[in-house]
């Protein structure tokens, strides 16, 4: 029986150079190779690709172990540690702030690092996508996903390909209270929204194609969808997301799933984690956000998956007719920075309440008089 494929994708921020702009080029050499000498040559892992995405270092890892392997996490978290060491020994900025605990404990989830795994069986052709955001959170993604695996108008194949036709179905969780429920399309398309539309609380999973196939023949697309701030209780950088599509023979095509990035929506994260703006697609390159800390920025690692190994990635992201969005983007960007700390830029008050705020708000409460 052939082995399923699984490709894990683990990122963290553990020191960038200046402020929260790009990991110092060191790190990410010394993070390449605590990889490759741990993990490829040692056979625990069949292939990998690290890359940046701002201030964050991030790795694709194709194996054969399944989900949350504890040697698989073991092996990123001792390289993000080694990078934060070195960024701590240059007086970097955040060195090791994502990294939340002292000492691994089975598994990155939870201890700050962002994660976002799928194990499946290979078809014949296997294009993988792979998705790293900056200056954002987890819900940026629920938009692109509604887009991709269950809106016509931006995926032509949910009408005219019979295999997609029978439409898909989302895993949405609750972000605070750690619950999901999953969501059959095209039928509870509504009941959907009304919960995904809430970007603070609310987040999709995952995505798999409808029928009665095992999940790892049905799984789509998959998101991390944990928020530092939860697990630390306030304020300790971005989230900085990452996903996994699987595309094409059924699923949306990946020009489909790319199409759902070209609008530039709205995303909460920015500056301090505390602010809305416009999530814009770059190269590999432009993955260095600088004004007002962002805009957040996304990019797109395309793969072919085969028998374990990762063919690419091409840069999916610096096709030039995703410069309109840009544009699109830069001229958001401006208009929302005119409001200042006001709302809609800022955040609203529900959730500032895990930002630097609060202790701003506890310093005036004394002084708080009510009006006779």
């Amino acid at each position: 029986m052939a082995k399923n494929t699984t490709v894990s994708v683990i990122n963290a921020d553990v020191g960038s150079c200046p402020g929260h702009v790009a990991p110092e080029k060191g790190m990410i050499e010394l993070f390449e190779k605590h990889i490759e000498s741990e993990g490829l040559k040692k056979g625990l892992i069949e292939d990998f690709r690290v890359y940046n995405c701002g201030d964050d270092i991030g790795v694709v890892m194709s194996h054969f172990r399944g989900k949350d392997d504890e040697k698989i996490h073991h092996l990123a978290w001792d390289g993000f540690v080694k990078a934060a060491d070195y960024a701590k020994k240059l007086k970097l900025y955040g060195a090791g702030q994502d990294l939340l605990k002292d000492a691994f404990s089975g598994n990155v989830k939870g201890m700050g690092p962002g994660v976002a795994e799928m194990e499946f069986v290979e078809r014949k052709s296997d294009p993988v996508l792979v998705f790293a955001c900056d200056k954002t959170d987890p819900a940026a993604f629920s938009l692109p996903l509604y887009k991709a695996f269950a809106d016509p108008f931006n995926t032509a194949g949910l009408v005219i390909d019979p295999k997609a036709a029978v439409g898909f179905s989302f895993d949405v969780m609750n972000i605070y209270e750690n619950t999901v429920v999953r969501m059959k399309c095209p039928d509870e398309i509504y009941s959907m929204l009304a919960l995904i539309g809430s970007t603070g609380k609310y987040a999709v999973k995952n995505v798999f194609i409808n029928g009665n196939l095992p999940e790892t023949e049905s799984i789509c697309a998959t998101v991390c969808t944990e928020k530092l701030s939860l697990i630390a209780g306030q304020y300790v950088g971005k989230d900085d997301p990452v996903a996994i599509c699987r595309a094409q023979s059924g699923f949306p095509a990946v020009g489909e799933i790319l199409e759902a990035f070209a609008l530039g929506h709205t995303v909460a994260g920015w500056m301090r984690g505390s602010h809305r703006g416009p999530l814009m697609p770059v190269s590999f390159e432009d993955a260095t956000p600088t004004r007002f800390d962002g805009p957040p920025r996304i990019i797109g690692l395309g793969f072919q998956v085969g028998n374990g190994k990762l063919v690419g990635p091409v840069d999916l992201f610096k096709d030039p007719s995703f410069n309109i969005t840009r544009e699109r983007c830069m001229k958001v960007a401006e208009y929302l920075r005119a409001h200042g700390p006001f709302e809609p830029h800022r955040l609203g008050e529900d959730e500032m309440e895990y930002t630097t705020l609060p202790k701003v708000l506890e310093k005036l409460k004394p002084r708080m008089k009510k009006l006779v």
